[in-house]
């Protein structure tokens, strides 16, 4: 078995993308800079979208250019179309990723496209980055449930994953976007996907409305999936999800890994630091399943000078 997890942190995006409270292009960059210090090797730094309806993401441009260490950090960047594919490019962006909805209803109401457009888009903007020599991933979201049409068809979803195969994908993410999935389901299509595709080419992006996250990760690694989409803090959240309590947070699954004997490179100190910074950029607290404990060891060490 694999022993390795490759965490791709998406805190910047879209952890993000929602807050209230606006973050700098230069705060944005100190938090980057605190995620590489921490060990994250692989960061969706922005998404090139309209910056009328995505105000926290009209630094995309500026902030591309001038992030840290591009040399030993994958960054990614959101693209929603060929348009977006074009400033990306012009931003020397690497990895680009497309998001497909996998229901009618949700590409209307988010994108208002059917779900034949939507795909199509992706398809163009996919193949588009390939001929630019940017690697391209695709997004399936609400593969497990939509907020409009309820429980999603597996088989809608491989279709979908299959497709954009097809049209060039390096890696195909299938994400939980309103985090309503639980861990049978989980489990039963990332092995259908991971017997169809294989594991290396897979990723999962979950998030935590019903408090599901972390077991549907450890399903998902059960069934050999090896990489995840996480966000600091649990930084994030689903407008189609009431009462979403955001991603599955970075910390969480660095410490499920490390107690489970897989290796992810990441310092779990550095990585509360950066948490920290989030919280006073965000002015909101942040923090995953597991920290409360992490502030009980605190203080233990506090009081024993252990």
């Amino acid at each position: 078995m694999n022993d390795v997890l490759t965490i791709n942190e998406v805190g910047p995006r879209d952890g993000l993308q929602n807050q209230r409270v606006a973050v700098s292009c230069d705060d944005k960059l100190r938090l980057i800079q605190a995620l590489v210090d921490a060990g994250l090797r692989a960061i969706e730094a922005t998404s090139f979208v309209s910056p009328k309806a995505v105000p926290q993401m009209a630094d995309a441009d500026e902030l591309f250019v001038r992030l840290p260490e591009p040399d030993r950090v994958a960054y990614s960047a959101l693209v929603p179309n060929v348009r977006g594919l074009q400033r990306a490019q012009a931003c020397q962006v690497r990895e680009i990723a497309v998001v497909l909805s996998a229901t009618e209803t949700m590409n209307q109401r988010n994108i208002n496209m059917s779900l034949d457009q939507a795909t199509e888009v992706c398809i163009q903007t996919v193949r588009g980055a390939i001929e630019a020599g940017i690697r391209a991933k695709a997004y399936v979201a609400v593969a497990f449930e939509c907020p409009f049409e309820g429980a999603v068809s597996p088989d809608r979803v491989l279709a979908l994953t299959r497709a954009m195969f097809a049209a060039g994908a390096a890696e195909v993410v299938i994400a939980d976007t309103i985090g309503a999935a639980a861990p049978r389901a989980v489990s039963s299509l990332m092995r259908h996907a991971t017997a169809e595709f294989g594991a290396a080419r897979l990723s999962a992006h979950l998030h935590d409305t019903r408090g599901f996250a972390l077991a549907n990760a450890w399903a998902a690694i059960e069934a050999g999936i090896r990489k995840f989409d996480t966000s600091l803090g649990g930084l994030g959240g689903c407008p189609f999800a009431p009462g979403a309590a955001g991603n599955l947070a970075t910390e969480d699954l660095v410490q499920l890994a490390a107690q489970s004997g897989l290796s992810t490179g990441i310092d779990m100190a550095a990585l509360r630091s950066a948490i920290a910074l989030a919280q006073t950029l965000t002015q909101r607290p942040l923090g995953g399943r597991i920290t409360a404990w992490l502030g009980i060891q605190d203080t233990y060490r506090a009081r024993t000078g252990q």
